[in-house]
């Protein structure tokens, strides 16, 4: 059984508006996909059967605090033997908070509405990478979406990407996120409650560091 349907050309943003319109009836995730190559013709990973849903674990079994914590404490560990950065620039890297892990950012309420969000930046989206194809996903959301497929985009860091789903469902909740699209190893989020603050903006930057040390 395929983890998602694939299209055979580019989507519009229009059509992907009116599939996550559709969700709660249909049970379908739709996502615009981006290939590692635009001009593969295997459209790798999505075409290329480099997918691997059976190797995932249920993003529910997951506790995203703790994941975020866990996570922290290891890309923040000054460790001179292995690390490319000597002590203090390491610690420069997670200031203000050099080690200790700040925790989760509880967000103020919705800016807009998730979904008015989501179809605002699919647009955005659509519009920087025409040769994006649709796939529609059997799945709760976006962020339980990304483990069915059995996407494997944080593979160096853990071949398990119901972990980074669990995060993306506590986002869900928290900041209004929504998962539009998906490349090779790239994520792409509307959000509907971002921070407000340059403190909000320090914790939230705080746990892309933990989610994806590659960002920072």
């Amino acid at each position: 059984m395929q983890p998602l349907w694939l299209s055979d050309s580019p989507a519009s943003a229009e059509l992907w508006a009116r599939l996550l319109a559709e969700h709660n009836t249909s049970g379908l995730w739709p996502l615009l996909l981006d290939a590692h190559d635009p001009g593969d013709a295997e459209f790798r990973p999505w075409g290329s059967g480099e997918l691997f849903p059976e190797r995932m674990t249920a993003p529910h079994a997951h506790n995203p605090a703790e994941l975020l914590a866990q996570w922290w404490s290891t890309y923040a560990e000054t460790n001179e033997d292995d690390d490319l950065l000597p002590p203090h620039e390491r610690l420069a890297v997670t200031a203000p908070f050099g080690q200790a892990w700040p925790g989760p950012l509880v967000s103020d309420d919705l800016v807009t509405d998730a979904g008015e969000m989501a179809v605002a930046y699919a647009e955005v989206f659509a519009d920087q990478h025409p040769q994006a194809r649709l796939g529609l996903v059997a799945a709760a959301g976006g962020a339980d979406a990304l483990a069915a497929t059995g996407w494997g985009g944080p593979v160096n860091y853990d071949n398990d990407t119901a972990k980074f789903s669990a995060v993306v469902r506590d986002w869900e909740r928290r900041f209004g996120v929504r998962v539009v699209a998906v490349g090779f190893d790239t994520l792409h989020l509307s959000v509907a409650a971002p921070p407000t603050n340059t403190q909000g903006a320090l914790r939230v930057a705080a746990e892309h560091f933990a989610f994806c040390p590659d960002s920072i």
